[in-house]
């Protein structure tokens, strides 16, 4: 597999060797001893999968504190945008993103360290995701950004008005919010 590190310190683009033929395709999509050696050691505890319909944007979710979560994310269908703001306040991209197109043409995985909040966006007509965490989810820990945080400025490749949310996902406060409560 190939790794590729981002601007933002522990976030990586994994890419596995994929062999085709006549027959369709083979890859290997998760190996703890190549995880291991090329980002580092995880103890994934939990996989979940989620389907959308093109529009769909999840996130910006995160956990907090000892319930913080690592993900190793893929889609397996479709296609997604993927994004990764780091809200580690010791970072020196603390308050930055990055993105990165995942799709079942591509293969693409994301690693998000702890301290990450996430998202994505669908951009094909629907989409299955699956990730990995490290941590089961609390929901006493659970905290978000809103996703059209003019202060970030993410481009989630999606028209705004064609954009679908949960109830949940729509109220969200902004980064700057959340820091000036202490909740970062």
């Amino acid at each position: 597999m190939k790794v590729t590190e981002t601007p933002i310190k522990g976030l990586y683009i994994i890419e596995p060797r994929v062999f085709g033929d006549s027959r369709g395709y083979f890859f290997e999509s998760w190996s703890k001893k190549d995880f291991d050696a090329l980002v580092g050691p995880v103890d994934f505890v939990q996989d979940n999968e989620s389907r959308s319909c093109y529009g769909v944007v999840r996130g910006l979710h995160f956990q907090k504190g000892e319930h913080a979560q690592a993900k190793l994310v893929r889609c397996v269908e479709g296609r997604v945008l993927d994004v990764a703001v780091d809200i580690r306040r010791d970072s020196p991209s603390f308050g930055k993103w990055f993105s990165v197109e995942l799709s079942a043409e591509n293969h693409r995985q994301f690693f998000l360290p702890r301290g990450m909040a996430h998202g994505f966006a669908v951009l094909s007509e629907s989409a299955v995701f699956q990730y990995k965490c490290d941590n089961f989810y609390a929901p006493q820990s659970e905290g978000a950004v809103a996703w059209d945080d003019p202060d970030l400025a993410i481009d989630w490749q999606i028209p705004r008005e064609d954009v679908i949310l949960s109830e949940k996902d729509s109220h969200h406060p902004a980064f700057k919010d959340l820091l000036n409560k202490g909740e970062l």
